[in-house]
């Protein structure tokens, strides 16, 4: 009775897998009609949206950060908002603020871009530390209070935030409290001379955005979203995850390793990744693909190995060439 209960658990997980890859190569299609090239972007990005969690995209201004957000929003079938962030937006501009109307002479609630599907939070560190806290709540709890009443926001919820890490002047680092809700940072970067050359012919008559059409609905992506909990991951797997997160805990060049929340949100994310690729069980490979995205904005490095030049994605290759991942068998 047992195998037979473990045969049908995992004829759904596998049917669950197929079903999350069929919906991930619809939305990876119809933001392929916008955006050129940037295959991994994009797959990262869906992982975020199946693992229910934010993005942080470092890059250069003028590279498709925002086509991407409204691309994936737009295909999603979600409310979208953007949000410019600027050293003067105060908190009550994200969140909301009550008001007293004249006519009904009563207080109502004027609702903040917060309240959406999808958020663009463009230049997220260009406002101040008490309007970045603003977010806090939102992105961990999916509510925000306001003068005492807490709100619930519409679900699915994702940040997709931007920020410039050239131009430094006049901006806020984002504290670590805050970089550790986004579930991984990623960058764009440059296209090829190629891909170059297909946008200028794409964008040549009108912006595809304009005719971009939801491909799945919210109620779909919330479906999928309890399905990746069906994705097996072995014990062997599961185990090698933790070393990884130990191993930065104990490296020489970092004062401040991954927390559990970095080890939750890869958990949720390589089973995410999985169930993409149309797997109903976690590689060892899907850890070692999305732990440089979901690590290297969650560690701080000690004062020796700023000065010495080193960076956090150097440590996380580090950690992942020594930790040794288990084989089959």
């Amino acid at each position: 009775m047992v195998e037979q209960r473990t045969e049908a658990a995992t004829a759904r997980a596998s049917a669950d897998a197929e079903a999350i890859k069929e919906a991930a190569n619809r939305v990876r299609e119809n933001i392929g009609r916008v955006i050129v090239g940037r295959d991994d972007v994009i797959e990262l990005t869906l992982v975020a949206l199946l693992a229910d969690g934010h993005v942080l995209i470092e890059d250069v201004p003028g590279i498709g950060k925002t086509m991407l957000a409204k691309s994936i929003s737009r295909s999603v079938g979600c409310s979208f908002k953007r949000i410019q962030f600027t050293p003067d937006l105060m908190p009550a501009d994200v969140t909301g603020i009550h008001f007293y109307n004249q006519k009904t002479g009563e207080f109502e609630f004027r609702a903040g871009p917060i309240h959406s599907n999808f958020v663009l939070a463009d230049e997220i560190n260009r406002a101040t530390p008490r309007t970045q806290s603003a977010l806090l709540e939102a992105m961990e709890e999916r509510q925000v209070t306001v003068d005492g009443n807490t709100m619930p926001l519409p679900a699915p919820f994702l940040v997709l935030a931007t920020q410039n890490p050239i131009e430094l002047e006049g901006t806020f680092p984002l504290p670590e409290a805050q970089l550790d809700r986004f579930l991984m940072r990623i960058s764009v970067g440059y296209p090829s001379a190629e891909e170059e050359d297909d946008i200028l012919l794409r964008f040549e008559d009108e912006s595809p955005l304009d005719t971009l059409q939801p491909v799945i609905g919210a109620d779909e992506l919330l479906r999928l979203r309890k399905v990746v909990n069906h994705i097996h991951v072995e014990p062997s797997v599961r185990k090698y995850l933790i070393a990884i997160i130990q191993a930065t805990r104990n490296h020489d060049a970092l004062e401040l390793g991954a927390s559990p929340r970095a080890s939750l949100a890869l958990f949720r994310a390589a089973r995410a990744l999985a169930a993409i690729n149309g797997r109903d069980y976690v590689l060892p490979d899907d850890v070692k693909r999305l732990a440089p995205f979901l690590l290297s904005h969650r560690l701080i490095l000690g004062s020796q190995s700023r000065l010495r030049g080193r960076d956090a994605t150097g440590v996380v290759d580090e950690v992942l060439s020594e930790v040794p991942a288990p084989v089959e068998g």
